[in-house]
């Protein structure tokens, strides 16, 4: 059965009216332990890298919670995620995009079960992280071709994954660091490959650095995707002045905000930026919106962590429903504004175009 004007999510086809309340940018089951082998901590909190993270150990770990190895895996936290779906479910939320992909331990079938029990939409992703991730987890792929990356993308779409009966919905989230290696220019412009023969939705994961995010999209648009049904994630720790975010918006790619309640701030962390509170982030939404651009913001949490979960007094999948849209409202967005960034838009980016 063809996808097109349809959204393809792991229980099959559905109609874009029936998408709801969406999250684009989440991970329902994930491994990337690797982030925190390779770090290294400080010499003050170097004990916390081994300790099981535990409700007994929060305390110690929620202040550097990059530097836990235990930390960096959910996919042994299922009956939390299923508790915390159906909570996001009962607050109002409908959909969820899973954006893990080769390098994070995709598990579709995992992404079924969730779906059939809570009835939340669960839409996978399909392609390639960034190569450090690759490199941890499937070595080999780092040295295919983009005619070999765009098959497996396109099987992923079509016909099914990982040995599954299981499609995709989306390319991404297509990881790339900065400066981007061979590597990563060659997955995304396989991305644009299929993502120009299929239609279909495309998310980006880029580097922490804002002229990381604009070489993506010239990349992609010279191999001839769409960049209007693209999506540039992680925009809160990317691109910080206002100036240039006006500017990348007017690329016509969609701008996510996506990390809403990652807040770290501590000496230490594993990366060179700081990290905006949720205060900030929700003042940058509403300059895009202000600048005309409210058609082309997505959100999400992008939980990838115990520490996220409310198991372990996280803020949870609920967050941006029970506590960002409360402020949105009060700096002045308007409900008719949340609608398109919670479900529209959402829903005009997910929908397969041919």
């Amino acid at each position: 059965m063809s996808s097109t004007g349809r959204i393809q999510t792991v229980l099959g086809p559905l109609a874009p009216s029936a998408l709801g309340v969406t999250l684009c940018h989440e991970h329902l089951s994930i491994d990337i332990r690797y982030f925190v082998e390779k770090s290294q901590p400080p010499e003050h909190i170097k004990h916390l890298k081994y300790l099981p993270f535990c409700l007994e150990n929060v305390d110690k770990l929620k202040d550097h919670p990059y530097f836990n190895v235990d930390n960096m895996r959910t996919d042994d936290e299922h009956d939390a995620i299923l508790e915390e779906l159906i909570y996001f479910k009962k607050n109002g939320g409908a959909t969820i995009v899973d954006n893990s992909t080769v390098g994070m331990k995709r598990d579709v079938e995992v992404y079924r079960e969730f779906a059939r029990k809570t009835g939340v939409n669960v839409v996978a992703g399909s392609g390639f992280y960034h190569e450090p991730g690759v490199a941890a987890s499937q070595p080999s792929v780092l040295a295919m071709a983009v005619e070999e990356m765009s098959e497996v993308m396109l099987k992923d779409l079509t016909e099914g994954c990982d040995g599954t009966d299981i499609k995709c919905g989306v390319i991404g989230e297509v990881g790339c660091s900065w400066p981007l290696t061979d590597f990563e220019k060659r997955n995304l412009r396989a991305t644009a490959e299929v993502q120009a023969a299929t239609g279909c939705p495309v998310i980006l994961h880029p580097g922490p650095n804002g002229d990381g995010a604009f070489e993506m999209v010239r990349i992609l648009q010279e191999a001839g995707c769409d960049i209007k049904k693209t999506v540039m994630s992680h925009l809160d720790r990317t691109i910080i002045d206002y100036d240039d975010l006006v500017t990348f918006a007017q690329t016509g790619c969609i701008c996510e905000y996506d990390m809403f309640g990652c807040e770290q701030a501590y000496e230490g962390q594993p990366w060179s930026f700081n990290m905006p509170d949720d205060d900030e982030k929700v003042r940058r939404v509403k300059h895009l919106c202000d600048e005309g651009f409210e058609d082309k913001i997505t959100v999400g949490h992008d939980h990838h962590s115990k520490h996220s979960l409310m198991k372990y007094g996280g803020h949870g999948f609920s967050h941006i429903l029970l506590n960002i849209v409360p402020k949105m409202l009060k700096v002045g967005i308007t409900q008719q504004q949340i609608d398109k960034i919670l479900i529209h838009n959402p829903k005009e980016w997910l929908t397969f175009k041919c």
